[in-house]
């Protein structure tokens, strides 16, 4: 036997209808019970007519006749035309009894919980009365049971409470007569021993649900929602929420107390107590497990997860009471117990100090004027006499707790709780903590619940990944090898970092390719892009932004003033941007400031440490400088790997044609040489520190010495390097003029006093730069703080590998 339960969502309408006959006709139990609620949201618009009607409102008629004309459109989207009419006809019918009474509630002027429970219990005889006939309709083997006839309660109308051994004996010797395999029952009402219809609040068809397993001794108790089980936190306000596929049923108990939605705690009850597993399942996803609850230990994916859930209450009230007169008064907390029982006011949390000076309780907000009411009557004498200070109420607050049977003993959960909590500026205004060490409670702002919710969920449960979106555009020298180290690093990062790596486009000068599932392959990335569309800028900036992926970085690795062009737009649709390319840090001032501006305004990182020094943390200690207070007085720097290389290479046993182009095969310069040699390439780098120092410079501002003769300048990259062996002599002469002196030729970069300048000069060996070899890059910081021995960068300034590994830190950076 198990008893299937299905809440106003999964009963919502014809479809909804279709897939609860569906789950029911899969069951292999031999018989089951089904409860039914009424159609989603058919109680409060039942309670909505009953008050307008009350008030007066002749729109009740209106809202009746809508009500009406919903329940004959399921009926007439559910069943065959030729078994339409009977059921037609009993909507109308109950429709005519329930106009009636709504009709004498509007003469009346008068809307008594007796007559409240009788209109809602309406709901729940329509909708599975409807029900009834579509198994009919299938010929399913069924028989509608009236609840009024098997559940007893007292007269408590809208929250009757039941008469616990007759509805049992009721139930159990009524299914043992029935033959047919599915016994439907209408979910939420009841009957008192005069036969007056009652409902049982709350939850209270999953109560329907309940009674009947406890009963009939089933096997299961079924849930059928419109989720897939009970969730680690509020799925609405925590993105990475994930189901709790067991639990116990005391941590489900707590989880429900404290606002998890998928059950109510009385309704376990009944179940709990017979020893009946509970399993919630989802009526749209009805092959996904749900979640058990049972007597069994708690088991988790992880070991190390202690928690099970936390959940949350939101629209609570503090009440406080504190005074010296309470101290080492027996009877203060009786009576303060005792005041809010008589009231009928539910204290959901409390605390009070070891001092015994203060009690403070948590009610719902909608109680507290009366709580405080009822307290001040109570108290009086105390409080007149100064004993106990006036009673203090605080609104606005919501509660957070976790749950967890392995909780207990396990010192340091309410550390982290708390620690978490407060790095994030959430304070705590009250504590509790059972002595099942199952539920760590903490009472704190109503505007703070979703933050807090987020970072402990972080903070106990989240294995998941942050996914990183790349666009990556150029596939050069350094893009490949860009491309290589991702591959190389991705399960490093994946296992470490806690970051997946995703390429979700990729693009050269040609061709651009896009991916929405699980990004371009790393390992066949050359095929993907040869075999993906013409490139073409516009399309490319476009599908970025279309896209809206989540952690979305641009990485530019190419040196393309279009490209460059396109960081505004990222950066405006709060896209990450990346760049290898120095155009855009040294274009004009104004755009210059642009970019970081729309960085800071939108959210989006925006890193270009590779723009000088290649892997070189050369900004990022700049920047670190500067916020600590530095300020920078003078920076003297190589900053051409290139140029650092063929001097150090030129001695003239080679041309220097020879040397700078063994320096491009190398992949030192850029794709034309001369923005190496000619200097533009540096004076964009000296500019971009000068920028970051706080200077508004522009490359016009620059004093530019140039060593290459004029007609290097001209024609294309191949007339350059004829240029070059045409003028041999020349560079002859520098060198040897250098050599004669004891001094090295070094291609200097220097910024003082807001002005920047650029040139070869011939260095002594008592010069930081003497000593500089290969592609080497050197950055000398003066600052207020360094002002005689200055801070010093030293190492490869140039080359594929440690300009993409610049790059790649770069882009580690825009996760944290």
């Amino acid at each position: 036997m198990y008893v299937l339960k299905f809440g106003g969502s999964s009963v919502a309408n014809a479809e909804n209808i279709r897939k609860v006959a569906a789950i029911v006709q899969s069951s292999d139990a031999k018989q089951v019970v089904v409860v039914v609620s009424a159609l989603g949201g058919m109680t409060n618009e039942l309670l909505t007519l009953g008050t307008k009607a009350a008030e007066g409102d002749e729109n009740y008629k209106g809202h009746l006749d809508d009500l009406r004309e919903r329940h004959l459109n399921v009926v007439k989207s559910l069943l065959p035309i030729t078994g339409q009419s009977s059921s037609l006809s009993l909507v109308m019918q109950l429709f005519n009894e329930l106009e009636d009474i709504a009709e004498s509630i509007f003469r009346l002027r008068e809307f008594s919980p007796a007559t409240k429970d009788r209109i809602l219990a309406f709901g729940e005889t329509l909708s599975s009365k409807i029900i009834a006939a579509y198994f009919a309709s299938l010929n399913l083997s069924h028989r509608w049971l009236d609840a009024k006839n098997v559940i007893l309660t007292n007269s408590k109308f809208s929250n009757a409470k039941v008469h616990l051994e007759p509805t049992m004996e009721i139930i159990s010797k009524t299914i043992q007569n029935f033959n047919e395999k599915i016994i439907l029952v209408p979910g939420f009402i009841a009957s008192n021993k005069k036969g007056q219809t009652t409902t049982l609040g709350r939850g209270g068809s999953d109560y329907t649900a309940a009674l009947f397993a406890a009963a009939l001794n089933a096997t299961r108790l079924e849930i059928w929602t419109d989720v897939s089980g009970m969730m680690t936190a509020d799925p609405r306000w925590v993105s990475g929420a994930r189901i709790i596929q067991h639990i116990t049923f005391k941590e489900a108990m707590e989880l429900s107390h404290f606002g998890a939605k998928v059950i109510y705690p009385p309704t376990i009850i009944p179940a709990m107590n017979a020893g009946i597993p509970i399993l919630i399942k989802n009526t749209f996803d009805p092959e996904a497990p749900g979640t058990l609850i049972d007597n069994e230990p708690t088991t988790h994916e992880l070991e190390q997860e202690i928690v099970t859930g936390i959940s949350s209450m939101t629209e609570i009230a503090l009440l406080s009471i504190e005074g010296s007169g309470m101290v080492g008064v027996p009877g203060t907390s009786k009576t303060l117990f005792e005041t809010l029982a008589a009231a009928q006011i539910n204290v959901i949390l409390i605390t009070q100090s070891s001092s015994e000076h203060s009690i403070c309780v948590a009610v719902d907000a909608a109680d507290i004027e009366l709580a405080k009411e009822a307290l001040d009557s109570s108290f009086n004498n105390e409080i007149t006499t100064g004993k106990i200070e006036p009673i203090k109420i605080e609104r606005g607050l919501s509660i957070v707790a976790l749950v967890g049977d392995k909780m207990k003993s396990h010192p340091g959960i309410s550390g982290k709780m708390f620690s978490v909590l407060g790095r994030n500026g959430i304070n705590v205004r009250a504590i509790a903590q059972g002595s099942s060490e199952k539920n760590i409670s903490a009472v704190i702002a109503f505007e703070d619940v979703k933050k807090a919710i987020n970072v402990l969920h972080e903070a106990f449960f989240e294995k998941v990944y942050k996914q990183l979106n790349l666009f990556i555009v150029g596939v050069g020298n350094v893009g490949s090898r860009l491309l290589a180290q991702l591959k190389q690093q991705k399960s490093y990062l994946q296992h470490n970092l806690n970051i997946q790596l995703r390429i979700a486009g990729l693009a050269n000068s040609r061709k651009m390719v896009f991916s929405d599932n699980g990004g371009v392959s790393l390992d066949h990335w050359e095929q993907a892009l040869q075999e993906g569309q013409q490139f073409e800028l516009s399309a490319f900036i476009n599908t970025v932004i279309e896209k809206n992926v989540r952690n979305a970085v641009v990485v530019d690795v190419t040196a393309n003033a279009a490209i460059a062009g396109t960081y505004k737009k990222f950066l405006e649709k709060s896209v990450a941007v990346v760049a290898c390319n120095k155009i855009a840090c040294s274009s004009s001032y104004e755009d210059y400031q642009q970019l970081k501006s729309l960085s800071k305004a939108f959210n989006a990182p925006f890193f270009f440490e590779t723009n000088v020094g290649a892997g070189l943390p050369v900004i990022g200690t700049l920047n670190d400088l500067l916020r600590s207070g530095d300020e920078v007085v003078k920076i003297q720097a190589v900053l051409s790997g290139t140029l650092n290389f063929v001097f150090n290479n030129y001695d003239t046993t080679k041309t220097f044609e020879q040397v700078v182009a063994m320096a491009q095969q190398e992949g030192y310069t850029e794709p034309d040489p001369r923005l190496d040699l000619g200097g533009t390439d540096v004076m964009r780098k000296i500019l971009i520190l000068a920028r970051e120092s706080g200077h508004a410079l522009n490359m016009e501002d620059i004093q530019n010495t140039p060593f290459l003769p004029a007609s290097c300048f001209e024609g294309s990259v191949e007339d350059f390097y004829g240029q070059l062996k045409v003028h041999e002599d020349h560079f002859k002469k520098l060198y040897e003029a250098a050599a004669n002196e004891g001094c090295k030729l070094k291609y200097v970069a220097s910024f003082e006093q807001g002005k920047a300048s650029v040139g070869l000069q011939a260095v002594s060996a008592q010069s930081d730069f003497f000593h500089l070899y290969g592609k080497d890059n050197i950055v000398l910081f003066y600052t207020k703080r360094y002002p005689d021995q200055p801070l010093v960068i030293k190492g490869a300034g140039a080359g594929a590998d440690v300009t993409a590994s610049g790059v790649f830190a770069d882009l580690i950076k825009t996760v944290y």
